[in-house]
């Protein structure tokens, strides 16, 4: 079982192992846990002496953002970005956490870039109870994602700047993806504001005031967040039907010159069809200068053709 643990006196944070975290006498006790290993739920049942309930929330395989007061302490389940590639359907890990007076679990099944960061202020010695380590937590989370939401936009920027016919299916296939990525990110972090705002809400003498400003401040943060994808989402729809639109566009001039061509070449066709059957009697067919003035003939069809076209303005984009 991976993880790590961390014991906080008088605000300065000790690491120590797992198995030694939970010894008495700290002000803060903070015990993560990073597996998908069945021992981690006996660790969190036996030696932590968690409830059943709580267990099955913390090691649970399929989880949304949400946040629920469970008697003393609260559940609260977070999405963040992961160190691994994840699947596009999931694109975000989660950050799993019960909190209690002096004491916090978190479990991840993926790797989350926003735990380093966490680790980090608990280790300078700026987290001294649960509703900092949660509100931290939170801080780390939107703070990391803003830049990937933020290049989302900037791509899609260049996308709709930059909408050439030359370029067609490069562009769709990166709407494509930005459209897919902010659906994915935004299909969290919806209800990760309301997650917060709600354990921003809950009573307990655990969260205190200034906790409380960190995490409705967060909330904040997710929600421009998802308002922003959702922008995003809207925008690169836009931008797929003026590609669809382009490519069409572009088809339908082909398809023009294709039919010039073919009105052009269409009575030439005939001409040199019908002096090449294969029957006597074909006018002038014995004179030495018959070649030469049929090919002048469709010279002058053809010009005439291409001019009256020009004339109609057909060649025009």
């Amino acid at each position: 079982m991976s993880g790590f643990g961390y014991r906080i006196i008088g605000g300065t944070a000790q690491e120590v192992p797992v198995k030694e975290a939970l010894a008495p006498d700290a002000d803060l006790v903070w015990v993560h846990l990073s597996t998908t290993a069945e021992h981690a739920q006996l660790w969190l049942r036996e030696r932590a002496e968690l409830p059943e309930y709580v267990v099955d929330a913390l090691t649970a395989q399929e989880t949304r953002p949400r946040c629920e007061a469970f008697d003393h302490g609260a559940f609260l389940n977070l999405r963040g970005r992961s160190s691994e590639e994840l699947d596009t359907s999931d694109l975000l890990a989660s950050v799993r956490i019960w909190a209690v007076k002096g004491r916090v679990f978190s479990v991840t099944r993926k790797p989350l870039v926003a735990v380093a960061a966490v680790r980090k202020e608990v280790e300078a010695g700026r987290i001294v109870d649960p509703g900092d380590l949660i509100a931290a937590f939170a801080t780390a989370i939107t703070a990391d994602l803003d830049p990937d939401v933020a290049d989302l936009g900037d791509r899609l920027d260049s996308c709709e700047a930059d909408l050439d016919a030359a370029r067609i299916f490069e562009l769709r296939r990166t709407v494509t993806q930005v459209r897919v990525a902010a659906i994915g990110y935004r299909r969290f972090l919806a209800p990760q504001r309301t997650a917060l705002e709600t354990l921003a809400n809950l009573p307990g003498e655990w969260l205190h005031e200034d906790d409380r400003r960190h995490l409705s401040s967060a909330a904040d943060r997710a929600a421009r967040m998802a308002e922003e994808l959702e922008a995003i989402r809207e925008r690169a729809a836009l931008t797929h039907e003026a590609l669809t639109d382009l490519r069409a566009e572009q088809l339908d001039q082909r398809s023009l010159i294709i039919s010039i061509v073919a009105m052009v070449f269409l009575p030439l066709t005939f001409i040199t069809g019908l002096y090449g059957m294969n029957v006597d009697n074909l006018p002038y067919q014995h004179e030495p200068w018959a070649f030469d003035a049929i090919t002048g003939v469709c010279a002058l069809i053809a010009a005439g053709v291409t001019i009256y076209f020009v004339q109609r303005h057909w060649f025009q984009r």
